[in-house]
């Protein structure tokens, strides 16, 4: 087998990195755009970038990249690390194990991969990653008579004046992001930041969402949020069901989609959501 080494993607580093997920992902991007998308950090002193696998002619040979956040979760500090576009060439695969295992021996991290391959995601679960429920809620956005428009909010300023605290930061730490879309649901005081973006489902416009800050106040502005999405031309909405607390009405269920996937000693699934990581940071 070739020797190889594990090194840390420093910022130096990132830009060779970058060039090799251009030459080498099914998804084609420029390397300019991959380095864009991995420079969106959330954390003050990120430990790297991720890690790459080198030949011992120097090359790169394989990677994987690592979105990094500090997080307020149920009033605790947390500190995540999200896995991104594993790449590895054929006759270096044997040696994919290393880069995993480089990741998730950094001690004092939840880790998460939020879209894996099926044969990444078993990689994972064989370090005792734990899979998310991936069924998805397909909705009809029918509309109601009852339409209290003032009850989404879309305009930056009135989410601004409606949001506080972690809610606020967190709606500002993804405004740069130009495939997203956020709205806030609620009033008097008990709002929920929601964010999602635009795709198609049967050549129909969707809005496949990302983001339930509160999921019982989503519940019952659910359908003034399908009218709102309505009035714009959008017909369906798309959840993944362990976001909602109910399914509305009238929705189909899917199921069949590559499970994402999480490790952690203290969190659980209702933990775990899709901000400060590749979800949101790249247009998948």
């Amino acid at each position: 087998m070739a020797k190889t080494t594990i090194e840390p993607i420093s910022d130096a580093m990132l830009p060779e990195f970058c060039q090799f997920l251009h030459e080498n992902m099914p998804v084609k991007r420029s390397a300019q755009d991959w380095e864009t998308c991995l420079r969106h950090q959330w954390m003050e002193n990120p430990p790297n970038f991720g890690f790459v696998l080198r030949s011992d002619a120097g090359k790169v040979v394989g990677g994987i990249g690592a979105y990094y956040s500090d997080r307020i979760i149920q009033g605790n500090a947390e500190k995540f690390c999200n896995i991104t576009s594993w790449c590895v060439l054929d006759a270096y695969r044997p040696q994919s194990m290393k880069l995993a295992m480089a990741v998730i021996g950094q001690a004092g991290h939840h880790f998460t991969d939020f879209s894996p391959t099926k044969v990444v995601g078993n990689t994972l679960k064989f370090f005792k990653f734990k899979e998310l429920d991936e069924r998805q809620a397909t909705t009809l956005n029918l509309p109601t008579l009852f339409y209290k428009h003032r009850h989404v909010l879309a305009d930056p300023q009135q989410i601004e004046l409606a949001l506080t605290g972690t809610a606020l930061k967190a709606y500002r730490d993804h405004l740069g992001f130009a495939h997203l879309q956020h709205v806030v649901l609620g009033s008097n005081g008990h709002y929920c930041h929601v964010v999602y973006k635009l795709g198609r489902f049967k050549r129909f416009a969707t809005a496949s969402v990302l983001y339930i800050a509160d999921r019982d106040v989503f519940a019952r502005h659910f359908r003034d949020f399908a009218t709102f999405l309505l009035l714009r031309g959008i017909l369906f909405t798309q959840t993944e069901v362990r976001m909602l607390p109910l399914l509305p009405w009238p929705s189909v269920v899917r199921a069949g989609f590559n499970r994402k996937v999480f490790l952690s000693a203290t969190l659980q699934e209702n933990d775990i959501d899709y901000l400060y990581s590749e979800q949101v940071a790249i247009d998948l």
